[in-house]
């Protein structure tokens, strides 16, 4: 988090002071050292990253949007980066993919309804997933859901529980970068089923990140961890050939050292 040493999570809620901000905040998650993150210190390398990429890039596959997203030097293993990482591949896709008009404001409102409900550690405080509420945003957008609406509010809660349920088949321990890809997929299929919305997607993505997971990852009973050939594959699980990757991995870097990032 701060210094490197393994997170405390603990049952109640104690106040902290931000080694960052020095706000004051009610947390659950600090280090022994007694360093702690609000949740706006945390996501903030990665932010204004995430949401370039949402508005600048022209891919039309939400995953791989998404990878080159987690790609960012500067991600946390774990944390709600994920859930703007979600919202802002699944919304950037569908713009792409041109039958629906999505403009910039409606990628910043997502972000901004997603900071709303994803705050760090409440995916086993509450049995919520921030990338769930973010995962709904995108549809409340796209269907214009808000309270007092009919089929439009049940649209979004079925997107909602969809993504919780294959969430949940993936819990044991946590893992940010799996629900990502889980949700997305998830979403993917009910944007074609309930809109006709066809996004291409990548199958057999390959997760190179098993060795970071400080909970431990789960390995074989994760559909994304790499079998022994696969291990040897110099990929993300995008499809962007191998220069245009390391290009963005540069990028990303430069970006992420502007933004105040620590190389990792």
């Amino acid at each position: 988090m701060v210094c490197g040493s393994s997170l405390e999570y603990l049952d109640q809620t104690i106040e902290m002071t931000c080694t960052c901000c020095q706000k004051k905040d009610h947390g659950h998650i600090r280090c022994p050292n007694g360093h702690y993150l609000c949740d706006a210190c945390h996501n903030k390398d990665s932010l204004n990253v995430i949401e370039e990429i949402a508005l600048g890039t022209k891919l039309k596959d939400p995953v791989e949007i998404a990878e080159v997203m987690m790609s960012h030097p500067g991600l946390p293993m774990l944390g709600c980066n994920h859930a703007y990482i979600a919202a802002g591949a699944l919304m950037a896709a569908i713009r792409n993919e041109g039958s629906r008009k999505i403009t910039p404001e409606h990628i910043k409102e997502v972000f901004i309804r997603t900071g709303k409900q994803a705050h760090g550690g409440y995916c086993g405080l509450t049995g919520v997933c921030g990338i769930v509420p973010a995962i709904g945003a995108c549809f409340a957008i796209l269907t214009g859901s808000k309270c007092g609406k009919d089929e439009e509010q049940r649209i979004t809660m079925e997107a909602v529980t969809r993504v919780s349920q294959a969430i949940t088949e993936l819990t044991g321990p946590s893992c940010c970068k799996a629900y990502v890809r889980t949700s997305l997929e998830t979403a993917g299929d009910y944007l074609e089923e309930r809109f006709g919305i066809r996004l291409p997607m990548i199958k057999g993505t390959i997760c190179n990140h098993s060795h970071r997971h400080p909970h431990g990852c789960r390995e074989v009973k994760c559909p994304y961890f790499p079998t022994k050939t696969e291990e040897s594959i110099p990929s993300s699980g995008s499809s962007m050939g191998l220069k245009e990757e390391k290009d963005m991995e540069q990028h990303l870097l430069r970006r992420g050292l502007e933004l105040g990032a620590d190389t990792v």
